[in-house]
């Protein structure tokens, strides 16, 4: 953490990010590297989401229902699948109102809006961020497979929100929206330790 602070208009206190940082998530010279990682989520989403989208079973929810009381199953010997109670809670409460039926279409599609979202650069941290939730959830369930790595590279994207869409529509949204890339004077970029992104 860098000593030297600054003090907004409003009175905020503001602590640039240290140098690496900048580089690692707020420069486009690295922006190649984010748009593999987005490729690779979005070539494991899509594919993911497709396959439940063309199953009946996740189609109309017992695909979902049966994960979900296999998940809250307390086995008579060995450890259960789920460590944490409260959800193990939340599971229940789904399969008791029958959540399932909705449920199971919705996983679907949003396996496909995410990896479409990441295939493209669109919104890249908040597609990150939906998938991510996505990947803690199966953890929470007690479903490892790939969702640890899956898990791990979402969060580098939400860190790298800025530039991780620099190759795709991020490009053109995010200054739209404006931010982060709108011009500020220099000094202004340096005391809030978001530099615009230079493409030299």
């Amino acid at each position: 953490m860098s000593d030297k602070q600054v003090v907004s208009e409003k009175g905020e206190i503001l602590i640039p990010d240290p140098p690496l940082a900048r580089f690692l998530f707020g420069s486009v010279k690295l922006a190649w590297s984010w748009l593999i990682l987005r490729l690779y989520l979005a070539y494991v989403w899509i594919p993911s989401g497709w396959g439940k989208i063309n199953n009946p079973a996740w189609m109309n929810g017992t695909a979902i229902k049966g994960f979900w009381q296999n998940a809250v199953a307390i086995p008579a010997e060995g450890r259960p699948q789920i460590t944490f109670e409260w959800y193990r809670g939340f599971l229940q409460f789904m399969i008791n109102n029958e959540w399932n039926v909705w449920f199971g279409p919705f996983v679907a599609y949003s396996e496909i809006i995410i990896g479409i979202l990441l295939l493209l650069g669109a919104f890249t941290g908040i597609a990150a961020f939906l998938g991510g939730f996505m990947n803690l959830n199966f953890m929470l369930a007690g479903v490892a497979s790939t969702n640890p790595v899956m898990y791990t590279l979402a969060i580098l994207l939400i860190m790298a929100w800025k530039v991780a869409g620099w190759y795709g529509l991020d490009r053109w949204l995010l200054p739209k929206l404006g931010t982060p890339w709108t011009r500020q004077p220099a000094r202004q970029e340096e005391a809030i330790g978001m530099p615009v992104p230079q493409t030299d």
